[in-house]
Parts: structure tokens; C-alpha cells; sequence
């Protein structure tokens, strides 16, 4: 059985109902560090030394600058002797970055920066002691930030292409092609040019040229749907769902995919 969880959905300005985007795959697998991590994983009955794999996608705040306080509360709360290996994956310079945010964060907190993890800056790796493997491939988004992607292989053979933060791009459609899940930004409403995120447009285009996968939309910029307040959902076609903070997709051992709604 796969479980993906999606612990927030919302884009940086965490639209009402929403925390920053953040995706978990089989409990242990987590992309990107949000500044509202540690509460997501509370909520979740989660805690930092569940996780074993770190993914990093890009350097934008809303997707990095929870790792000084995952860092922290790992060391000195829910893993004090470093007993739970930490396997962080990321792109070459991304270890410096990260290590000047945890200093300016937490200056002689963190001084073994090093020593909390084992740091991979492969493209394409096996996550050992998981049945997944991933590829990162480059996409669409604000350069300055070395945006990428994780095509993620399961070893029954599914295929999940989770693409980060990116607009519409050649790398995202060619991969898509063989893709079970989709999981795709959505980080502008339909008010003007946004070559860096997809817009419900965009997503409805996309939808039509690959009807076959499930296609599931996360960094909204719109509120959830029980909210009142800021942007309405916007209606996309059947085959995408628009996820929710707390929303699941649970794929069995036949390749049915569940999606599973907050409570």
C-alpha cells in the first residue's frame, strides 16, 4: 500500500484555510521544509524523527524556512542522541544555503549542522530501505531559486511526478506522459501572464492532454472550500482534484488509486 498525504496546500501567502504546501509519502518521505512544518506534523501526529527522508525541490521561503526549526526540535526534542538516521537530498550549493538559515536562526544551536544527516546531491537515487527511487528534473519557476521536480518510481511501477513550484514546461509535459499522479502547483488565479506558476487555465489545458493520469492540484491560491474569505476554488474538469489540507491518496497493491478527504 501507498499513502501520500498532503499535509498543506495553500501557496506563500497560506490562503484561508490553508498552510504552505507540503507532501509526505509513506510517513516518512517529506518534500520541502514550509515555515508552518512543525505544525503540520503535530497535527498530523507526526514528529520530526518520523521522518527519514528529506527532498528539497527549491530555495523559495515557503518551501525552506521551516528547516532550522525541524533541525532544532529534532536535536534537542524528539531525537536528542541522533538515533534516527536522516537522508536529506538536495541540489549542489543547497547544503550551504540551508546551513547559513540554521546559523542565522539559530546561532550555536546547530553547530554540527553536518553531523544531524547524510546529505546526496545525485540526480537520480535509490531511497534505500523505501520501495522508491526518484529522478529530479529541472522546471519552470523563478531561475534564481534552481527550481526542480521528483519523478517518483515506485517498484510496482507507479509513477508520480511531484512538480514543485513551476509553471507549464517541456520537462513537466514530457514526464507526464507516463505519469499515474500528477501533483501540480496552481499559484495564480486567471488575472494576468504568470510564466512561473500554472493557472486554472493552465490546468485545464494540461488536464485535456493527459486524461489518464490523476491530476492533483496543490499550492493553491485560492482559500478552502469551507472558507468565506479571499479567491473562490475555480472550477477545473472532473479528472483534477483540488486538494485540502489533510487529504490523502492511498494507492493498493492493484494499482486503485483512493483519494481519501479530510475529515
Amino acid at each position: 500500500m501507498i499513502r501520500i498525504d498532503f499535509l498543506g496546500t495553500g501557496n506563500a501567502f497560506t490562503p484561508s484555510g490553508r498552510l504552505h504546501a507540503l507532501t509526505l509519502v509513506d510517513k516518512k518521505i517529506l518534500i520541502d521544509t514550509p515555515p508552518t512544518l512543525i505544525t503540520q506534523l503535530r497535527r498530523n501526529g507526526l514528529s520530526t524523527s518520523d521522518i527519514e527522508y528529506l527532498l528539497f525541490t527549491h530555495w523559495h521561503a515557503d518551501h525552506t524556512f521551516g528547516f532550522p526549526f525541524f533541525l532544532l526540535e529534532r536535536k534537542y526534542i524528539s531525537d536528542p542522541n541522533n538515533e534516527q538516521k536522516l537522508k536529506i537530498y538536495l541540489r549542489p550549493g543547497g547544503k550551504e544555503k540551508l546551513s547559513y538559515l540554521c546559523n542565522q536562526g539559530f546561532p550555536g544551536s546547530l553547530e554540527n549542522f553536518e553531523q544531524l544527516a547524510d546529505w546526496y546531491e545525485d540526480e537520480k537515487m535509490l531511497l534505500e530501505g523505501t520501495k522508491w527511487r526518484f529522478e529530479r528534473f529541472p522546471v519552470c519557476h523563478t531561475p534564481e531559486t534552481d527550481p526542480h521536480g521528483y519523478e517518483l518510481i515506485h517498484e510496482s511501477g507507479i509513477k508520480v511526478l511531484h512538480c514543485g513550484d513551476s509553471g507549464p514546461c517541456e520537462e513537466i509535459e514530457r514526464r507526464a506522459e507516463s505519469a499515474d499522479i500528477i501533483i501540480l502547483e496552481m499559484g495564480m488565479p486567471d488575472i494576468g501572464n504568470f510564466p512561473y506558476h500554472y493557472t486554472p487555465n493552465d490546468i485545464r489545458k494540461f488536464s485535456k492532454k493527459h486524461s489518464r493520469s490523476l491530476i492533483l492540484v496543490t499550492h493553491n491560491y485560492a482559500s478552502s472550500r469551507d472558507s468565506l474569505e479571499g479567491f473562490r476554488v475555480p472550477d477545473l474538469p472532473e479528472k483534477v482534484y483540488q486538494l485540502e489540507d489533510g487529504d490523502a491518496i492511498e494507492i493498493d497493491d492493484f494499482g486503485e488509486i483512493k483519494i481519501i478527504m479530510k475529515e
